[in-house]
C-alpha cells in the first residue's frame, strides 16, 4: 500500500511520514516550493533522513493568482492560507495516480495555525482540493471523522494520535519515541504573513492587477516608495540589497524600469519602476539624497549614474513630493 505525504520538512510532517511508515505503508514525499517561503528549504533533508523519495514542485503564475484573488480571503496579512492549502493539496491528489497511490498524509493538527487548521478549515480544504475522506492527517485522527484509509483498513486508527492547538511537547515526545532524535526548529513560515510585506503585496495589487513574478520577487528587497499609480521607487537597505536590484533590473523578465546608482557618495541604489519622467527621476533623487550614509554636498547637489552615463541634479524640495513620500514610507 501506498501514500503520498506532503512533506515540508518540519516536525509534524516528519511525524506524519513516519507514522505511516510504522504501519507497513511505502510512502512518496511531495514538497510544495513556495517564493514566499522565508527560511532554508528542508524538505530534501528530511527525504534523506526519512528514507523517502521526494517530488519539488515549484508554485507558478496560478498560485499567484491564488494570492491575487483568493477565494477563502487572506489571514492577518496577505496571506491565502486556505487557498494555498487547497492548491497544495490538488496537486497532491494529481499525484495519486501517477505513483500509483491511495490517498494523502498531512502533518496538520487541528487548532495548530488560526489561518488553515481550525476544524472548519481541514474540512473546507479536504473538500475542495477533491481529496475528500483520501485526505488522512495521522497527528490528529482522532479528533476528525474516520477516512477511508482507516475504515478499509489501509491504516489502524488505534495507532494514530489526537493532538490539538500550537503546543509542541507532545509532539516532541512523540518524535523521540519514534527514533527522530534531530527535532526540526519550527519553521519560519511564509513573508506573506508579515505586515509589512503584506503591504506592498496590497499596494501591488492595488496599483498593478495582473502583477507577474518579477513583481512579486521586488517585494522581497529594498524599501518601496509610490510616486503615483504608474511609478514607485526602490531603495537598497544595504549593499546586497543594492546588487539584488541590480540582478532584477538585468533580467528578461524585467518590467519597465530605470536603474539609479549613487555617484560620488555612499548611498542606495534605487530602481525606478514605471516610466522614468521628470517627476520620477526628482523624486527618486530626493529618496538617494535622503537615505545616503553622508551628506552629499552642502548645496544640495546629487549625482546619480544610469547606465554609463553620470548626471547631476541639484535638490529642491517640493513640498508636494516630501509629504508623499513621508506616507508612502509609512505606508509601504
Amino acid at each position: 500500500m501506498r501514500c503520498v505525504a506532503l512533506l515540508s520538512g518540519g516536525l509534524d510532517s516528519h511525524l506524519a511520514v513516519r507514522l505511516m511508515q510504522q504501519q507497513g505503508l511505502e510512502v512518496v514525499a511531495l514538497h510544495c516550493r513556495s517564493p514566499f517561503a522565508v527560511g532554508p528549504d528542508r524538505a530534501e533533508q528530511a527525504a534523506t533522513c526519512l528514507g523517502v523519495p521526494l517530488t519539488i514542485v515549484s508554485l507558478g503564475d496560478d498560485y499567484l493568482d491564488i494570492v491575487r484573488q483568493p477565494r477563502f480571503g487572506y489571514g492577518r496579512g496577505a496571506n491565502p492560507c486556505v487557498d494555498c492549502r487547497v492548491h497544495m493539496f490538488s496537486l497532491a491528489r494529481s499525484c495519486l495516480q501517477q505513483h500509483e497511490a491511495q490517498f494523502v498524509v498531512s502533518g496538520e493538527v487541528v487548532g495548530q495555525r488560526a489561518g488553515s487548521q481550525k476544524r472548519r478549515d481541514l474540512d473546507t480544504i479536504a473538500h475542495h482540493s477533491g481529496l475528500h475522506e483520501r485526505l488522512l492527517r495521522p497527528l490528529s485522527a482522532r479528533l476528525l471523522p474516520v477516512t477511508l484509509p482507516e475504515r478499509a483498513g489501509w491504516v489502524d486508527r488505534e495507532k494514530l494520535y489526537g493532538f490539538y492547538g500550537r503546543g509542541r511537547r507532545g509532539l516532541i515526545q512523540l518524535a523521540r519515541a519514534l527514533g527522530i532524535d534531530e527535532i526540526p526548529t519550527p519553521s519560519t513560515g511564509c513573508v506573506l504573513t508579515e505586515p509589512p510585506f503584506a503591504r506592498k503585496v496590497f499596494d501591488l495589487l492595488q496599483h498593478q492587477t495582473r502583477a507577474g513574478r518579477w513583481d512579486f520577487e521586488l517585494l522581497k528587497f529594498g524599501r518601496h516608495f509610490r510616486l503615483n499609480n504608474q511609478c514607485k521607487v526602490v531603495l537598497g537597505r544595504r549593499e546586497a540589497e543594492n546588487h539584488q536590484l541590480e540582478h532584477l533590473h538585468a533580467v528578461p523578465e524585467a518590467g519597465e524600469s530605470t536603474l539609479l546608482a549613487p555617484d560620488g557618495f555612499v548611498g542606495p541604489t534605487a530602481l525606478v519602476v514605471g516610466p522614468l519622467t521628470d517627476q520620477a527621476y526628482a523624486f527618486a533623487c530626493e529618496l538617494m539624497h535622503q537615505f545616503a550614509r553622508k551628506p552629499i554636498d552642502p548645496a544640495g547637489r546629487v549625482r546619480v549614474r544610469c547606465g554609463d552615463a553620470s548626471y547631476c541634479r541639484t535638490l529642491t524640495p517640493d513640498p508636494r513630493t516630501t509629504a508623499a513620500q513621508r506616507n508612502i514610507a509609512d505606508v509601504v
